[in-house]
């Protein structure tokens, strides 16, 4: 970052290659990711806290991901106190989109309303998610539902 001194405008050199790739993660990747330790969906995790993804969340993808979390908790092995690190320890690295305007219905699944809405809001060109079958036409929209294996294959 530098000071133009002539004008006192502040501009910032963004070095390109340290870009990450910006996601909208989709609760059953999580979910997936938590449940085990050997799936694609837990490296897509591992990929987010070594900083090689961005997430972008919104307030309601927020509380999904605490209902389904606490909902399967003991499935998981999680307490609400671990539960509560993980969601706030999202909050910290994600970053956060206000949603004005909603597409619904659009999809098939009214849950997945709020990703393609997040994805539009925040310019996100991907959605992570185990079910791509469920968001056919948001191609339309500049945006590209991926696997989390797909998504390690092409991206990581």
């Amino acid at each position: 970052m530098f000071l133009d001194n002539n004008s006192d405008t502040v501009y910032s050199i963004i070095d390109m290659s340290e870009k990450k790739t910006r996601i909208v993660l989709d609760t059953n990747v999580l979910y997936a990711g938590l449940y085990s330790s050997k799936g694609a969906s837990f490296r897509v995790l591992k990929a987010i806290e070594e900083g090689k993804l961005q997430i972008v969340i919104s307030t309601t993808l927020l509380f999904e991901y605490e209902d389904i979390l606490k909902r399967n908790q003991i499935i998981l092995g999680l307490s609400n106190q671990e539960i509560e690190k993980i969601l706030d320890y999202f909050c910290m690295q994600s970053e956060h989109q206000k949603i004005y305007f909603l597409w619904r219905p659009h999809l098939p699944d009214p849950k997945d309303d709020q990703l393609l809405e997040l994805a539009i809001a925040s310019g996100t060109k991907l959605i992570v998610t185990h079910n791509t079958k469920d968001f056919k036409g948001v191609d339309e929209f500049g945006i590209r539902s991926i696997t989390p294996q797909k998504l390690l294959e092409e991206i990581l």
